[in-house]
């Protein structure tokens, strides 16, 4: 940290964050670590659920489930806290085998202190990659918390992995566990100033719908088109490339936002060779 910023790598690059607010923190820190200017503009956001009887259910009978496969932090979270609301003991996860992705397991241990599987590829593709390795996996039951989307259409990720799970016959249950929903453009005025201008060099994506909500902030696709586009993985990176979004950076370690702030000092360490 002693470090002069004109020797960091990221030195007087201005990051747009669109993460919500609660993962914009951590991504952020590894931003300015390198000496970048984040400039945060959460496009959605995360909250609870106006209905949990869905939930409810679930929870009340989650020892029938073999696996739950989480596949976000605000899941872990969402589940564990209507859990404790409802006074339900963890013990009643005796039988079930817990998934998480990359650094989310941490987040797990900490609830529940045990994470059965973490996948070596940390993506919803991962999960069902080492559930096909598992004997009679077809025979076991799985639930999957997952968004409720709001404001935008859903992203396919969930929806590629129920498919991917009933394609292995496991009988899958999803269920809802918080919202994501849009942020209104309005309050960005500052930011999409910014854009416009020029004066942003990355725009930086960790997830498909932030891409689909930051669409919906613009007119058109020219207002950053002196931007660089980061995607923290491929799948995010070949969703925001299917909305003709011109992808210049995809993070090769997407278990972390360090991975994926490396990715952006690679590309401009070699864009100044």
């Amino acid at each position: 940290m002693l470090t002069p910023s004109r020797e960091l790598p990221l030195y007087g690059r201005r990051i747009l964050v669109t993460a919500p607010r609660n993962y914009a923190s951590r991504f952020s820190t590894q931003i300015i670590k390198k000496g970048g200017f984040p400039v945060l503009m959460p496009t959605v956001e995360t909250c609870h659920l106006s209905n949990y009887t869905d939930l409810d259910n679930a929870l009340n009978r989650i020892h029938e489930f073999n696996w739950i496969a989480f596949t976000s932090r605000n899941g872990i979270m969402a589940f564990f806290e209507r859990m404790n609301d409802l006074n339900i003991s963890q013990s009643a996860l005796k039988n079930c085998q817990l998934c998480a992705l990359g650094k989310d397991a941490e987040l797990l241990l900490f609830y529940c202190d045990r994470v059965d599987l973490v996948p070596t590829e940390s993506s919803p593709k991962g999960i069902v990659t080492e559930l096909t390795k598992i004997p009679q996996i077809n025979e076991q039951t799985i639930l999957v918390p997952a968004p409720e989307v709001i404001g935008i259409p859903e992203p396919n990720v969930v929806p590629n992995l129920i498919a991917d799970l009933h394609n292995l016959d496991m009988t899958v249950t999803r269920v809802s566990t918080y919202i994501t929903q849009c942020l209104d453009k309005s309050i960005y005025a500052v930011e999409l100033n910014l854009i416009n201008q020029g004066m942003i060099d990355v725009i930086a994506f960790s997830s498909t719908v932030e891409v689909a909500s930051f669409l919906t902030m613009v007119n058109s696709q020219s207002e950053f088109k002196n931007c660089v586009i980061a995607c923290f993985g491929p799948y995010t990176a070949a969703n925001a490339q299917n909305l003709d979004i011109n992808v210049s950076i995809v993070s090769k370690n997407y278990n972390s936002f360090e991975g994926f702030t490396e990715a952006i000092t690679e590309f401009f360490h070699l864009s100044t060779r």
